[in-house]
């Protein structure tokens, strides 16, 4: 019998964590660590955030992740050369010997996530090894392709979860064990995070750690693009070559929890009075003269009983739900699982923007995708937009779609703490 598309069958083969020689900041030629690290890509909120964290530091790591010019041809060369500026200053070395990272997270008020850093093998979703819960945009990833393609570096780790046994498994314990020893680095970013490194580096500890790994499946909690991304430059590379792994943060949920938070959508050009004029009759609208807080809250507590939207951008909250069911019926696809068809994000993009507000989900003038949600709120009062803030959706229900092969509509859902860019890279020719 041919078992190679059964999850389970395919599952046995699992993670294949490789170590490798990670590029660090000489802490002696930057101002601090923390001045040169950046949330990834996609969660620096342009222009501010972005030209903040260009202001810290000449060397930090938005100007590879994220460089200024004119053309993007020119932002990647720019980039490019950036990268090969630094390492032959020395203001990024390679590390002497390959090694698995252990990654500490802290919030300092309660949170605490580790995780180990590797170069893991590209697979097929086919496989069943690595499960994507979100669609991507493609102009996305051929824009990070361009960019992999210029430096020859994965610039950022994924983050990817897998479910082990908890504090019993092999790799845990590892990761346990190094956090007790003293730190490659340690620094605490403006957010308040504090972030720890430590490398695994002994043979005998690195093949039971891959041993271990090899049990497990993974789901791509953050990353999505930068994954379709390593998988068509791996297509563009005869294998065996160092295009066939890339670099991921995997972190065991069962031992460390991740949070998962809603990614807010801005409507550029489109006020308020005029997205709530095109669902009135539709939706239920009710205005909020509430702090943000509380419009959080008034949206938390209508989620559960069905879909729910928070519109702003007029100063006020107007919580828009209680969608009519003749019209999700009409313009819900129906050929996918009730967990899909009843998710906020389906009925945003499928109702909401293609049918209602006529607005295309991957046109950058059109719409943008925000982590923050103040930022999302006070972007849309400057500029005359809507603002559309979502309620988060379970790690359940988005572990149980990927496993079914169901992908969520794109920019979904948003796993964190996410790993800081910039504390260690990998350089494919290294």
């Amino acid at each position: 019998m041919n078992t190679a598309g059964h999850p389970e069958a395919t599952a046995r083969r699992g993670l294949e964590l490789t170590p490798f020689r990670g590029l660090r900041y000489d802490p002696d030629r930057v101002g601090s660590l923390a001045a040169v690290t950046s949330p990834p890509y996609d969660v620096v909120v342009r222009p501010d955030g972005l030209h903040q964290l260009q202001s810290n530091d000449p060397y930090n790591i938005v100007r590879l992740i994220l460089p200024q010019a004119t053309t993007p041809a020119e932002r990647n060369e720019q980039a490019a050369r950036t990268l090969r500026g630094w390492l032959s200053e020395g203001i990024l070395t390679a590390d002497p010997e390959p090694g698995l990272y252990v990654y500490e997270q802290q919030d300092g008020v309660g949170l605490l996530q580790r995780g180990i850093i590797g170069i893991l093998r590209l697979s097929e979703p086919s496989e069943g090894v690595v499960l994507p819960h979100e669609d991507v945009m493609p102009h996305v990833v051929a824009d990070r392709a361009a960019l992999m393609r210029a430096t020859s570096a994965n610039l950022e780790p994924l983050l990817l979860t897998y479910r082990g046994n908890g504090s019993e498994s092999v790799t845990t314990t590892a990761i346990e064990r190094m956090a007790d020893q003293p730190p490659l680095l340690a620094t605490t970013t403006e957010d308040g995070y504090s972030h720890r490194l430590w490398s695994i580096t002994d043979p005998a500890e690195v093949a039971r750690i891959r041993s271990d790994l090899a049990q497990h499946q993974a789901l791509i909690a953050d990353g999505h693009h930068r994954w379709a991304t390593y998988r068509r430059l791996r297509a563009e590379h005869p294998s065996p070559s160092p295009w066939d792994h890339g670099l991921v943060l995997l972190v065991d949920t069962a031992r460390y929890p991740l949070r998962v938070r809603a990614i807010h959508r801005l409507l550029h050009g489109v006020p308020v009075a005029r997205s709530l004029a095109l669902l009135d009759g539709l939706f239920r609208i009710q205005r909020l003269d509430v702090p943000l807080a509380e419009g959080l809250d008034a949206l938390a507590d209508s989620a559960c009983a069905g879909n729910a939207f928070l519109l702003a951008g007029d100063g006020a909250f107007h919580l828009v739900d209680r969608p009519d069911p003749d019209l999700l019926s009409r313009t819900v696809p129906t050929d996918r699982p009730t967990a899909w068809r009843t998710l906020d994000a389906t009925v945003l993009h499928a109702t909401l923007l293609a049918h209602v507000w006529h607005i295309p989900e991957d046109d950058p003038a059109r719409i943008a995708y925000i982590h923050d949600t103040a930022a999302t709120v006070e972007k849309a009062e400057r500029d005359g937009g809507t603002a559309v803030l979502m309620h988060p959706v379970r790690e359940e229900v988005v572990r149980d779609l990927a496993r079914q092969g169901v992908t969520m509509p794109r920019k979904s859902t948003s796993f964190g703490p996410k790993p800081a860019s910039g504390l260690v890279l990998r350089a494919l020719d290294v």
